[in-house]
């Protein structure tokens, strides 16, 4: 490890970009760590939730450190994608994005692949990649066109311009904006309400979320194979939420 600090809370994992030198952009050995990290994270029982966040108070990713590129002349990234998370479609666990600052190129590929995303009011969105002769082709053009009206999604990708947070918001690309003092405390109180819901009904609620798209009809979504459902519906956690109900006390998640 070196370009990722890793703090684990109870059962949170928080990611820290740690290249701050050059704006938390990625390199080939960093996307490969990152790979790594975010097995271990899906591998791990005992971790439920993830938090990305950047290092230092600038910015959370710049994407692509376009230094090395044209050094080396290529990227290289893990099967998983940019950062080992953009092309990662089989991790249930949610995860969150705090940015703190510039969330650019592959930057904002990383948070759009997250669940929910936490930003301070300096954050700055964009993908400037034609601006450079590129494009976003790890996963953004896709989940922009998905997730935004066309024409504004078109507008945003073919000039390369950057967007503010309270943009983001209006957009509905980004679940709350904050001030940059105020996003720890933000961030935690979304991982709070999370933490109160069972963890494997958090994996079946995202797994039946996102493969639920992949069926061209409603009726064909509904009648969908969702494991993690089925490992829900067959946990303890299934018995002892309702029982808690019963007996007006919290539950108590095992995750089993």
């Amino acid at each position: 490890m070196g370009y990722t600090v890793l703090r684990v809370e109870g059962r949170v994992l928080h990611v820290t970009l740690n290249r701050p030198q050059v704006l938390n952009a990625l390199h080939p050995p960093a996307h490969f760590e990152l790979a790594q990290v975010f097995d271990s994270f899906a591998a791990d029982a005992d971790l439920w939730i993830a938090v990305v966040r950047g290092a230092g108070g600038r910015s959370f990713c710049t994407g692509t450190d376009l230094k090395v590129r044209a050094e080396e002349g290529w990227d290289e990234y893990p099967e998983s994608g940019f950062a080992g998370l953009t092309r990662r479609f089989d991790l249930d666990k949610p995860v969150v994005a705090a940015v703190n600052g510039l969330a650019l190129g592959g930057g904002l590929e990383i948070a759009l692949a997250c669940d929910l995303i936490i930003a301070v009011e300096q954050a700055r969105f964009g993908f400037p990649e034609p601006r450079v002769g590129l494009a976003a082709m790890g996963g953004g053009i896709h989940r922009l066109v998905r997730q935004l009206p066309d024409k504004v999604a078109m507008g945003l990708l073919l000039t390369g311009r950057q967007f503010s947070a309270q943009e983001a918001l209006a957009y509905g690309l980004v679940n709350e904006v904050v001030p940059a003092g105020k996003l720890d405390c933000a961030v935690q109180a979304w991982v709070e309400d999370m933490l109160a819901c069972a963890p494997l009904a958090l994996r079946a609620t995202k797994q039946v979320a996102r493969r639920n798209l992949d069926f061209p009809t409603l009726a064909e979504a509904l009648r969908g194979n969702y494991p993690a459902a089925t490992a829900m519906l067959e946990s303890d956690d299934a018995v002892e939420g309702p029982r808690a109900f019963a007996e007006k006390r919290a539950p108590h998640w095992r995750g089993i």
